[in-house]
């Protein structure tokens, strides 16, 4: 058994409080306070006494951006006007769109796993890319 003061582990108590604890809760307890030292160490070497998160929210909000209803339903638009536009190309403009842009696939990856050149995939794509264009305009 050893005994601990609460007042060294626990900010919000201001007077001496002795405990006599396990040893192997002890152990843990000095587990954490190690852990805690180390990582206040680790802030003041890299000179990270700072963060944008003041308790203004300004960290917070550039994190998680939240989108309006409006928005989600603009974008849930936006996505299906697409994809229908996409259906309407020949399978193999299709499919190099959605490897493309989708999968984010280079021109040079996806033309060597069909066996063409380049310039082939370069072309299908821009070509593709002006199918959408039109037909986004026809309809929407």
């Amino acid at each position: 058994m050893k005994t601990i003061n609460l007042k060294d582990y626990y900010d919000h108590i201001g007077i001496d409080t002795y405990i006599d604890i396990p040893d192997e809760v002890f152990n843990i307890f000095e587990e954490c306070r190690k852990a805690e030292q180390a990582y206040q160490s680790r802030i003041r070497y890299h000179k990270a006494y700072y963060s944008l998160d003041r308790g203004d929210g300004i960290e917070h909000s550039a994190l998680f951006v939240s989108l309006s209803p409006d928005e989600i339903y603009e974008r849930k638009l936006t996505s299906e006007q697409l994809h229908a536009a996409i259906a309407t190309l020949p399978d193999k403009q299709a499919k190099r769109i959605y490897a493309h842009y989708f999968l984010g696939m280079s021109k040079v990856a996806i033309a060597k796993a069909e066996g063409v050149s380049k310039a082939t995939i370069g072309q299908s794509i821009k070509g593709a890319l002006k199918s959408i264009e039109h037909f986004l305009k026809k309809y929407y």
